[in-house]
């Protein structure tokens, strides 16, 4: 503390200086002014009037996300336990294209959602304004909110969204340019542009739930939904939510989506046996099978889920994206951005390798993408990988696209719930290239305690996710 004699000649220093500055500028102190000058360097040093410096607030612990609630509509089941039964016994989703003609295409399966009546889920004049995707989005989102018995009210600004999709709406797309050729651009209709928008099921989910909060859309690819479930938890974890909807969605199938893969020649053509076309790191497989649907999660904090008495399904613990930065289809042969995507996943879950106990891969059924994911895999693994078990569901499923991470983190989230690992059927004929324990054709009872999900798709796009059973 200063004395008083200090604080008087302090005072003086002050005024001095002042006077001096003034004087050099050409300027005359009047009396008035001067005893104005000497009032406000008074109250300048006056003891106790020195403003202390501020100590600020030390940041927030990030908030631990759970999972506490699913939604899936897909070819393998329109519900949760529908779509899981369907895993653990094995049941392929695939089967010959309804949905539009498939004469002029090497292609003709998909894993279509048969029997879709999107009146029995939605307001039937609100469907006819969406698109088949965002059908598929809201109504995987409500069945994920009555899953986690979450109730929601009017305005719900602690509730975002965060979807992810690849192709956006490739059958309004087609529908549209061919009305605009056969019947002229005023028959075009007006909801064409707001349909067709990739934000658009995002914004669907968040007017049907009245979730006020953060929403985004995430368009990479086939890492879309992993990556929407990863930015979510990430949203949650820094404390700008306390739930979101998060996931994917995706309904590519039609004559222009069909087109666009088939010439790229990345499809398989075994037509006469569908249910065993999609075959992951089969030595015979030729290809992916094409597939719709849509996977959400609810994401909460843990502190939310508990403070309401949720049921927690499992922890999102870790999450890691990266870039090839390779080629616009292809994957980088090495694995190298995949296997980076792993490790910070890893990293961040604060887990080593040998702690995991499953891996849901890619896994396309693509001859170059089964063989680049299985390098990764060795390569973040080493030693350790000769006893991790790795299945691709899309064995089941076909590859759902933007939404592919979306019902693998819901298959991964209930593997760990039910302590059982989904197989990968049709594997018959062992690839030299593709060595690991794929779970082949049956199921398998295991204590599954942590789970990787692996998303990569096309511009190099890399997502992973960690999750763990929870434990107080």
């Amino acid at each position: 503390m200063m004395s008083n004699t200090d604080t008087a000649e302090q005072r003086e220093r002050l005024l001095s200086r002042l006077r001096e500055t003034i004087e050099d500028e050409g300027l005359h102190l009047s009396s008035r002014m001067e005893e104005e000058l000497e009032e406000i360097v008074s109250e300048m040093t006056e003891p106790g009037t020195q403003p202390q410096r501020q100590r600020l607030p030390e940041p927030a612990a990030p908030h631990r996300v759970v999972i506490t609630g699913m939604g899936v509509v897909t070819a393998n089941g329109q519900s949760v336990d529908e779509f899981w039964d369907s895993l653990v016994n094995g049941r392929s989703g695939v089967d010959i294209i309804q949905q539009c003609d498939t004469s002029p295409y090497p292609t003709k399966i998909a894993a279509e959602v048969r029997d879709w009546k999107p009146e029995e889920h939605l307001d039937p004049k609100e469907a006819r304004r969406m698109s088949r995707a965002a059908q598929f989005a809201v109504t995987a989102a409500k069945q994920a909110v009555a899953h986690a018995r979450l109730q929601l009210g009017e305005v719900n600004p602690g509730v975002g969204v965060l979807l992810g999709t690849g192709t956006s709406s490739f059958p309004d797309t087609e529908q549209a340019m061919r009305t605009l050729i056969a019947r002229g651009p005023m028959r075009v209709s007006p909801f064409f542009a707001p349909i067709s928008l990739a934000n658009m099921p995002t914004g669907q989910v968040a007017m049907a739930l009245r979730a006020h909060g953060y929403n985004s859309t995430v368009v990479t690819a086939c890492a879309a939904g992993t990556q929407a479930i990863g930015e979510a938890y990430e949203i949650i974890r820094r404390g700008d939510a306390e739930v979101m909807l998060a996931g994917g969605t995706e309904a590519p199938i039609c004559e222009l989506g069909l087109a666009s893969f088939c010439v790229m020649r990345v499809l398989s053509t075994r037509n006469d046996e569908p249910t065993k076309a999609s075959r992951p790191y089969d030595a015979e497989r030729d290809g992916f099978v094409p597939a719709e649907g849509a996977g959400v999660l609810v994401l909460e904090s843990l502190d939310h889920a508990i403070a309401r008495g949720a049921t927690i399904y499992a922890e999102v613990i870790g999450y890691g994206a990266t870039s090839d930065a390779y080629h616009m289809v292809m994957p980088e042969p090495q694995g190298i951005g995949a296997s980076r995507a792993m490790e910070i996943a890893l990293r961040n879950a604060g887990l080593r390798p040998n702690e995991i106990d499953y891996i849901n891969a890619h896994g396309t059924s693509t001859p170059l993408n089964d063989a680049a994911e299985t390098v990764a895999i060795k390569r973040v693994f080493g030693d350790a990988v000769r006893r991790v078990p790795v299945s691709s569901t899309k064995s089941m499923t076909g590859h759902l696209l933007g939404a592919a991470g979306a019902v693998e983190a819901i298959a991964s989230a209930m593997a760990i719930h039910t302590r059982t690992i989904p197989p990968t059927i049709n594997y018959e004929h062992p690839d030299p290239a593709c060595d690991l324990d794929y779970v082949p054709n049956e199921a398998r009872s295991a204590n599954v305690r942590t789970v990787m999900s692996n998303s990569f798709g096309f511009g190099g796009q890399n997502a992973v996710l960690v999750l763990r059973e929870f434990q107080d």
